[in-house]
């Protein structure tokens, strides 16, 4: 196509470094190739189908069945080239009985050219037969004769143009594969990750929960502990209570008891006493009374000797 020179670097050292280096990661340069491929593949189809738009203009209308049979003589005498074309490079690698075998098929695909060139010609009127009729080749956008004999065909069909962009198309479709795979497996590491994370969040969850619960059920431990020793504290102490007052009421008792011996001994000691106070006091009060007594007899006795003085 006359493009001039690459300007990219071509070596292999550099290809076989990236073809290793693309395994471990990936470094996004089919995108690249992708869309300057594509640009071939555009600029191709465009120029295909302006072709075909000016056949229509130039050349004359046909019916639909006539068409068909004039699609079908173009379609073997695209096989015949193609089959000329893989004889050929079979024979320039050396296999001849191969390319021996492509040969024999292009006899049979012959053969059914004839026969459908007899009946698209029967089909149509001897001038109009004889009129070259033109096809736009789907692949490379070249023009092609429906009456081109098969040396015409096979260097069409090899050529370096046709090949060319059989090659472009067939590595896109295989870039676009390789990107839809590359993109299914990034889908599938991004899927695997967010699962490792949920299970991840999971088990984060279960294991707070276990903890949560865990702790709950160490404090619903200590709760019931607690609760069991405050039980036990509680009988105690009631029982200890309960052991007090009894001890309390048995002492009391025994108070009560020596108190009321000891009041009536008391009781008894003291009537004694004041009986003996009494006694102790009415024979001091005879006794002043005798000495009061034997001081007025003394006075009495006294005033009689001094009457008689």
């Amino acid at each position: 196509m006359d493009l001039g020179e690459c300007t990219k670097i071509h070596d292999l050292a550099l290809r076989a470094d990236y073809e290793i280096a693309s395994k471990e990661r990936d470094l996004f340069f089919e995108l690249d190739a992708v869309d300057h491929l594509e640009s071939f593949i555009a600029d191709c189809d465009r120029r295909t189908e302006l072709a075909k738009k000016r056949l229509a203009e130039t050349q004359e209308e046909i019916s639909a069945e006539v068409a068909a049979k004039a699609e079908k003589v173009h379609e073997l005498n695209e096989e015949i080239g193609k089959l000329l074309a893989k004889a050929e490079q079979l024979g320039a690698e050396g296999n001849v009985d191969e390319a021996q075998k492509v040969l024999q098929e292009v006899e049979k695909v012959r053969t059914r050219k004839k026969d459908a060139e007899e009946e698209y010609r029967n089909s149509m009127p001897a001038s109009s037969f004889q009129q070259q009729k033109l096809r736009v080749c789907e692949v490379c956008s070249a023009y092609l004769g429906l009456h081109d004999n098969d040396r015409r065909l096979a260097d069409h069909f090899g050529g370096k143009l046709h090949l060319g962009f059989i090659q472009i198309r067939e590595k896109l479709d295989q870039l676009k594969k390789t990107m839809v795979d590359k993109q299914e497996k990034r889908n599938q590491e991004r899927l695997k990750r967010r699962e490792e994370r949920e299970k991840e969040e999971r088990m984060k969850k279960r294991t707070r929960s276990r903890s949560r619960e865990h702790r709950r059920s160490r404090s619903r431990d200590r709760r019931r502990r607690r609760s069991r020793s405050t039980s036990r504290d509680k009988r105690r102490s009631r029982s200890r209570s309960r052991e007090r007052r009894r001890r309390h009421r048995s002492r009391s008792r025994s108070r009560s008891r020596g108190h009321r011996h000891s009041h009536e001994r008391s009781s008894k000691h003291k009537s004694s006493r004041d009986r003996e106070r009494s006694s102790r006091d009415r024979s001091r009060e005879r006794d002043r009374r005798d000495g009061m007594n034997g001081r007025s007899d003394s006075r009495r006795a006294e005033d009689r000797d001094m009457g008689d003085l």
